[in-house]
């Protein structure tokens, strides 16, 4: 296994957890030595299905960013409130902290994250950790740390104490050569960023990790993710969630990508079902161990069309950012999720009108919004 070296003082910046399509929280930064680990040959494959009185035992890293906290509260209805670890390296809000098992869990420290799973009997483990795109490209080695070393470490423990593991990757694992509309489950992957390499680097070394020492790895490709619990972070696919303030707040939205800018996106609540499932779903019933996911895919000027129906007097306008359009024009326009769909009954939810109506509902409502109803 390889060795972290120091990452010296830029490391100890402070960055943000963001809650795009990975929602991630970031490990605290320092210089620290990882020693090489011999994983057990013999790991077998775990495919537990557990009773009602037999839930798994759920850690979750990185858990305070986007999907974290929700995906916690899903796992406690089902499991049972004290099975379910959330983990961060930033303090709680204090309706996280007092919602359920909370800890603090640094995915670079081996030992400590060791000692957690085998003091809870940790079962399951949630892999959110980690830099995205815009961080990332500001700082590729403690990128490669938190998203490379971190999941290394991961994955050891992992098999090590023959957990079921899941990790996201996402629709910036494609890149320009990748097919676009739409895009298969297996083809051509080159992302240009360090997060979207990392993120190629997870599935294959966790399909390696299932192959080699029988780890139950499993995955899922995340389209953009939209939700109403969460700022708006900056990132490419952001604006499908910044257009709803403004459209309240003013009832005017700049968009920084070209109109007829296609891709994938997700509803939150999808995202986390679909999350579960894959992670409930018989061992037998899995082809692969990396699936795409989608629910629809849209435009601004799609988006735009929808808003205007609670808020007719929305102006849209476009003010191109070049950088996040690159972003945008090298990723898939349209998820092939066919094989998660036959697999494991993979089925979406929400589509376009019902996102957009949920969305307002959550955001709340003012004369305008109140007169289009």
């Amino acid at each position: 296994m390889p060795v972290l070296r120091s990452l010296g003082r830029a490391a100890s910046q402070l960055l943000q957890s963001s809650g795009c399509g990975c929602g991630v929280s970031l490990v605290p930064v320092r210089a620290i030595g990882v020693s090489p680990r011999q994983v057990a040959s013999d790991a077998s494959f775990h495919s537990v299905t557990f009773s009602e009185s037999d839930h798994p035992r759920v850690l979750i890293t990185g858990g305070l960013g986007q999907l974290g906290v929700g995906l916690a509260k899903l796992l406690r209805k089902r499991f049972g409130k004290n099975n379910v670890i959330l983990s961060d390296i930033r303090k709680p809000a204090d309706n996280v902290f007092y919602s359920g098992p909370f800890i603090f869990a640094d995915i670079l420290d081996y030992k400590n994250l060791r000692e957690i799973v085998v003091n809870n009997r940790i079962t399951w483990l949630f892999h959110y950790s980690a830099l995205l795109s815009a961080v990332g490209e500001a700082n590729v080695p403690l990128a490669r740390a938190v998203n490379i070393t971190g999941l290394h470490n991961v994955l050891d423990i992992a098999a090590e104490h023959n957990l079921r593991l899941f990790v996201p990757s996402t629709i910036g694992a494609f890149g320009p050569t990748s097919p676009r509309d739409p895009t298969p489950d297996l083809c051509i992957q080159r992302p240009r960023t360090i997060y979207g390499v990392s993120k190629v680097h997870a599935e294959l070394m966790g399909e390696y990790y299932h192959y080699r020492y029988g780890l139950d790895f499993r995955c899922l490709r995340y389209p953009g993710i939209i939700s109403a619990d969460s700022q708006p972070g900056g990132g490419t696919t952001d604006y499908a969630v910044q257009i709803f303030h403004d459209a309240i707040k003013t009832g005017k939205f700049k968009c920084y990508l070209r109109p007829d800018t296609r891709l994938p996106m997700m509803y939150l609540d999808d995202c986390l079902k679909a999350t579960l499932e894959i992670m409930e779903a018989p061992a037998e019933s899995l082809t692969m161990r990396t699936y795409n996911i989608s629910a629809m895919s849209f435009t601004p000027e799609e988006l735009a069309q929808e808003v205007q129906k609670y808020v007719p007097e929305l102006q849209m306008t476009y003010n191109v950012d070049q950088v996040r359009q690159a972003i945008a024009d090298s990723w898939p326009m349209n998820f092939d999720d066919s094989n998660a769909r036959r697999d494991w009954g993979w089925k979406h939810d929400y589509d376009l009108p019902e996102l957009v109506t949920t969305m307002f509902s959550y955001l709340g409502s003012d004369s305008r919004i109140a007169q289009a109803n």
